[in-house]
């Protein structure tokens, strides 16, 4: 159902349920959540890799799963949908960098995965589908992230057409960050994470907790001295005087391996 594996400071997690196209139910939600959580807390992962095996990355809802919510009533429904809703939430709030490794369709609830990492990289075999329209629905819990990535814009017009669109488009509105040739899918991202294993971890989970703080925010007064406050702190922190002092001194700072 879902594969983890770590190797020199890289976490990949890859949904493996190709026979379903990688639908997701409550358990591989909560198989997602715990892969997740284990991750923040493991200190030799610097980068999280989430891909997905067979033809497609995530085709969304289970349908049996589905079919077992069509019978629920409101306070099941909270909870199953909080579930989901938690699990984007520690995707999105996860202190590494994540990269989305997207190979073939992704559809509902499968975009919120994609648009929760920080960066998403795709072929042209990829494609894309909000359908919850056509389902009677709303994607509500995966509207924060997929606003965030394309715009209420676009949001608007894929949230109410549920129609599908291509690798070029997401590209384009920016739910890709990214377009390769499938060939070079895994090289493209492998060279994404050498460029993410340079930074300081410390800076990293800085750096993804100042652009939450910041986005959306006008440049006033208040944000100006933040911001001031947040780069002195890490500046006088022991990554960033061991990342000074390497850049100084022409050497890899500590936390690189010999193969950086």
């Amino acid at each position: 159902m879902l594969e983890v594996t770590k190797n020199g400071g890289v976490a990949r997690v890859t949904l493996n349920r190709p026979e379903l196209r990688n639908a997701f139910d409550d358990a591989l939600i909560a198989g997602l959540t715990k892969a997740f959580l284990e991750i923040e807390r493991d200190a030799s992962v610097r980068v999280m890799v989430l891909a997905g095996n067979g033809p497609a990355f995530c085709a969304g809802a289970d349908l049996n799963w589905m079919k077992r919510m069509a019978g629920y009533g409101y306070d099941e429904n909270l909870a199953d949908a909080k579930a989901l809703a938690g699990m984007l939430a520690a995707l999105d709030r996860l202190p590494k960098p994540t990269i989305a490794r997207v190979h073939g369709p992704v559809f509902a609830g499968g975009t919120g995965l994609v648009a929760a990492c920080d960066i998403a990289v795709g072929t042209p075999e990829a494609k894309f589908c909000l359908s919850e329209a056509k389902l009677g629905l709303s994607p509500a819990t995966i509207s924060p992230y997929v606003m965030r990535a394309m715009g209420e814009r676009s949001a608007r017009r894929y949230f109410l057409t549920a129609e599908v669109f291509d690798a070029e488009e997401a590209l384009r509105v920016g739910m890709l960050s990214s377009l390769v040739p499938a060939s070079a899918l895994d090289s493209a991202v492998d060279e994404l994470a050498k460029h993410l294993l340079a930074g300081g971890p410390e800076a990293h989970a800085k750096i993804k907790a100042l652009i939450r703080a910041v986005a959306g925010r006008r440049p006033d007064d208040a944000l100006v001295a933040e911001t001031a406050q947040r780069i002195a702190e890490i500046r006088g922190s022991p990554e960033g005087k061991e990342g000074i002092a390497a850049f100084l001194e022409k050497r890899k700072a500590s936390w690189c391996s010999p193969k950086s």
